[in-house]
């Protein structure tokens, strides 16, 4: 009698379960998410072919579609509407990520107070608490409302069940990693838990019209942590930035099916809670009756927005063999560039041998170009001991040959340094219309920016245009 030949259906099959990747053969360390020992035998893998099926709802002509259901609703948090694209729309799911600690409960929960009224019920789930410590929390914050539930579960299933039970116009959940499927393989927080479960909250948003916000955790890279495909899934992005000793938080849009993904959203974080700034330049500045020496403002843009921010430097004579750079919000590959530059092109001998500090106030990060001639100024200021004049905005690129660059948003930069009250400004060539009664100092150089300083004061002085509407 003839050998039985081995099938398809008798061959083993193996699968990683962390991500569910397949293969036919055992392997130690799972190509698609690099674990470890997670690759284990199941069976072959069923063959499957999908016939056409009844359609649920007919094609129409994009005319036709009513968009009215994609109108959003507002949060009650006019921060996180404007970085949303004017607030949450019925079916939309939204990603908030963000390092432990940075205020991501507080914020959420604050929107789930506000949101939740007479027509529109809120669901808050929380799989990292208690249901005691998020009232405690809710008691500080001031975020109690009749309208807003809350559970604490970490099964799907039953939050499924709270969904049906509730039937609420929001879902916020905190965090999509603490939840599991029993049906799926894996400890909670893996790849493939974290898909089923996005997935399955996701299904839930479309079908009932509801608007869900999940809560995301980062790796130690900033990075968010799970599948990539969840952040494919959801409609919305966002990330929460903040530095834990500082007041500032920015929640920045990164994806947005519904608006644009330059906006930012400011909040201050404070021992009641969590608020929105409307105007958040005076927390970047620090106001004085007389300028002091090593300090510059410049404009910045986060997203749309323009941010009058105050670098500080201070150098001092070195008792090391090889002098410190220490920055903070600021890059140090620019900060050194500048160095470099001051030495080379500005003729400034007296940094390479001394430590030099530089820093920015209020705990904001300044990683655009656009601060770089307010980093150079900031540091010449420091190594000749000499102030900057009063009331004076600088703001530009600097290249390795000592060249001044434009970048972009100058007018809007100029408008807003004007209504914050400053007169003067040092600005690359062509800035546009300018503000009237603001003069503007047009620089093409290092060379030219550095004759603000009054010991190096020259005849040859950058040119001044002033224009009035």
């Amino acid at each position: 009698m003839a050998a039985r030949t081995k099938t398809t259906k008798d061959r083993p099959s193996y699968r990683c379960t962390e991500c569910g990747w397949q293969t036919a053969k055992w392997l130690g360390r799972c190509p698609e998410c690099q674990a470890w020992g997670t690759v284990e035998e199941y069976g072959a893998p069923a063959v499957r072919t999908t016939t056409p099926g009844r359609v649920t709802t007919s094609a129409l002509p994009i005319g036709q579609v009513d968009g009215r259901q994609a109108t959003a609703r507002s949060t009650g948090v006019p921060e996180l509407d404007r970085v949303l694209g004017g607030g949450l729309v019925p079916g939309a799911v939204v990603l908030l990520a963000g390092e432990p600690g940075v205020g991501k409960s507080t914020l959420l929960l604050d929107v789930a107070a506000k949101a939740a009224s007479d027509d529109h019920r809120t669901l808050y789930v929380t799989g990292e608490e208690s249901a005691s410590q998020v009232r405690l929390r809710a008691d500080r914050i001031g975020a109690i409302d009749d309208h807003l539930y809350l559970a604490a579960e970490t099964d799907l299933a039953a939050v499924l069940g709270h969904l049906d039970a509730v039937k609420p116009s929001l879902l916020i959940m905190d965090s999509v990693q603490t939840v599991a499927s029993p049906e799926i393989d894996g400890a909670p927080g893996g790849m493939a838990q974290v898909r089923e479960v996005a997935g399955a909250l996701i299904r839930a948003s479309k079908e009932r019209g509801m608007s869900t916000l999940l809560v995301g955790h980062v790796t130690k890279d900033g990075a968010i942590a799970g599948p990539r495909l969840l952040e494919h899934l959801v409609d919305v992005v966002l990330h929460f930035e903040g530095d834990r000793h500082a007041r500032l938080r920015l929640v920045r849009g990164v994806k947005n099916r519904y608006g644009a993904t330059d906006e930012v959203g400011c909040f201050e974080l404070h021992d009641e809670g969590i608020v929105g700034l409307a105007d958040p330049s005076g927390l970047f500045l620090t106001r004085r009756a007389e300028p002091v020496p090593g300090t510059c403002l410049t404009v910045t843009l986060e997203g749309r927005r323009p941010l009058v921010a105050e670098v500080q430097a201070l150098t001092v004579d070195s008792q090391i063999p090889s002098p410190r750079r220490t920055t903070s919000g600021l890059e140090t590959s620019r900060v050194s560039m500048m160095l470099a530059v001051l030495e080379q092109r500005g003729r400034i001998s007296a940094l390479g041998k001394r430590d030099i500090y530089s820093a920015t106030v209020g705990g904001v990060k300044l990683s655009e170009p656009a601060a770089d001639l307010a980093v150079a100024l900031a540091l010449a200021s420091a190594a000749s001991d000499t102030p900057l004049p009063k009331n004076l905005v600088a703001i530009g690129e600097v290249g390795l040959a000592g060249e001044v660059r434009r970048v972009t948003g100058v007018q809007r930069r100029l408008a807003e340094a004007h209504r914050l009250g400053f007169t003067h400004a040092l600005v690359p060539g062509d800035p546009g219309k300018v503000p009237p009664g603001m003069k503007v100092l047009e620089v093409a150089d290092i060379g030219d920016a550095l004759r603000v300083l009054p010991r190096s004061r020259r005849r040859d002085a950058p040119r001044e245009t002033e224009e009035r509407r």
